[in-house]
C-alpha cells in the first residue's frame, strides 16, 4: 500500500518512518511525503495510480488540506485515492467540512499512531 502523507512539518517523516519501520521495512507499506498541497497534486499528477490512501494535514500555509481534499475528490474519480485529514484542532467545523468535501476520515494530532495502523491494516484486506 503507497501511503502519501501531505505535511508542512519536517519531522513527520522521521515520525512515520519511525512508528512504521517494521511495515515498511515488509514492504507492506510505503510511504511518500509532501511538505504542501502544491506538491501533493504534482506528486498525484505524476504517480496517480500509485497512491491509493493520503493522509493531510488540513492547517498549511498556501493550499490548506481541505483545498487539496477538493481538488483530489474533483480530478481523480477512477478511482478516487481515499482521502484521511489530520488535523491539531479537532473542531467541529473542520470535521463537517472535510466529511462534507468527502474525507474518508478525520485524525487529530497529535497522532495515535496504534490507531492509525490499525485503520490502515484494515485497508489493506
Amino acid at each position: 500500500m503507497k501511503i502519501l502523507v501531505v505535511d508542512d512539518e519536517t519531522d513527520v517523516k522521521v515520525l512515520f518512518e519511525q512508528r512504521f519501520r517494521k511495515e515498511i521495512k515488509s514492504g507492506e507499506m510505503q510511504f511518500a511525503f509532501a511538505n504542501s498541497g502544491e506538491e501533493a497534486l504534482e506528486y498525484l499528477s505524476k504517480l496517480s495510480q500509485e497512491a491509493v490512501l493520503i493522509l493531510s494535514d488540513i492547517n498549511m500555509p498556501g493550499m490548506s488540506g481541505l483545498e487539496l481534499l477538493k481538488r483530489i475528490k474533483q480530478q481523480y474519480e477512477n478511482p478516487p485515492p481515499m482521502v484521511m485529514m489530520i488535523t491539531a484542532y479537532g473542531d467541529e467545523e473542520n470535521h463537517t467540512q472535510a466529511m462534507q468535501l468527502g474525507a474518508d476520515d478525520f485524525l487529530t494530532k497529535p497522532l495515535d499512531f496504534a490507531n492509525l495502523k490499525e485503520k490502515l491494516k484494515t485497508l489493506q484486506k
